[in-house]
């Protein structure tokens, strides 16, 4: 060792840093107390036995001393079982597949529409009904909603196509989303999908990020001061639905849409009221420049797009 160190002209500690694997493997000595080949050899042929193949080398060790046979150390058996990339688990794994993170942008309404489903509270202790709404995500308008007393992939079959019929929507021109429950993935509606030329979307599992518009409507819906904590009906529920929606989409102003009504943005009437605004705003600084610190008071502009999981720059 010490003659290659100087005919390459390096230390000792440069020549090991250097050495490759191969080469200390090749002329590393062997242990005197390692097993033999043959040994070796015979501790694999056990280990690969039809009664030892499922179990821990602990179980193998414990069973050949009882036996009256002793092979090797656990921790021999163990590194065997390593060198042979064997000591891992054996069994089955459930492998969950990879879902891709769905990217929609719509740029105008009836482009990209959300559905889902929640729970209204009925008047027993296991009574529920179930209200189904479809939005668009662009107006955040509801463009269909119905309370039904079951849920149902069929029902909600006919609540979507009754719903793309009324807006004449032309093969092609629209995406829907929804998340992964039952009646979203059925094939009831991905047939109906498919026969009217519409692209369906699902969320990621356990992912609300990726159903946003749908869930932050519910809790408009939830949070309104008028939601009752339960219904005594299904036409108590419908009414008050009936009342919600028509405020959602013709009186709420959406803080997400530039403080516009979502009937204004579905139905091109953004772009006037926010003139309008600009001219009052243009009125109250001529009035008191004074007030406006900062700059010239502007409306926010309508909206142009509307995303679900923008692409990261």
């Amino acid at each position: 060792m010490v003659a290659a160190c100087r005919a390459l002209g390096v230390s000792r500690a440069t020549f090991y840093r250097h050495r490759s694997p191969q080469w200390v493997k090749a002329t590393r000595k062997k242990p005197p107390r390692a097993l033999t080949e043959a040994e070796r050899d015979r501790v694999i042929q056990t280990l690969h036995e039809d009664r030892f193949i499922d179990k821990a080398p602990a179980e193998i060790y414990a069973t050949l001393l009882d036996a009256g046979v002793y092979l090797c150390s656990i921790r021999t058996l163990y590194r065997i079982l390593g060198s042979l990339n064997e000591a891992r688990e054996r069994r089955n794994q459930l492998r969950h597949p990879v879902y891709s993170k769905p990217e929609l942008l719509a740029t105008g309404p009836n482009q990209v529409w959300s559905w889902d489903i929640t729970i209204l509270r009925g008047p027993g202790k296991w009574q529920h009904y179930y209200l189904y709404v479809i939005m668009d995500i662009f107006s955040r308008y509801v463009v269909g909603w119905l309370v039904a007393e079951r849920e149902s992939a069929t029902l909600a079959q006919h609540f979507i196509e009754d719903t793309v019929r009324k807006y004449n929507i032309a093969p092609g021109q629209l995406t829907i989303h929804a998340d992964r429950g039952a009646s979203m993935t059925s094939k009831p509606v991905a047939f109906l999908l498919a026969d009217l030329g519409i692209t369906k979307t699902h969320s990621r599992p356990h992912t609300s990020n990726d159903n946003p518009y749908s869930e932050a409507q519910f809790k408009t819906l939830k949070y309104c001061p008028e939601f009752p904590g339960s219904f005594g009906s299904a036409e108590d529920a419908r009414s008050f639905c009936r009342m919600f929606f028509d405020w959602y989409n013709k009186e709420h102003y959406h803080t997400g849409i530039s403080l516009l009504t979502p009937f204004m943005v579905h139905y091109g009437q953004a772009e006037s009221v926010i003139q309008g605004r600009a001219k009052v705003l243009e009125q109250a600084y001529a009035a008191h420049p004074e007030r406006f610190v900062n700059k010239r008071p502007a409306p926010a502009p309508a909206p142009k797009a509307a995303w679900i999981n923008p692409p990261k720059a």
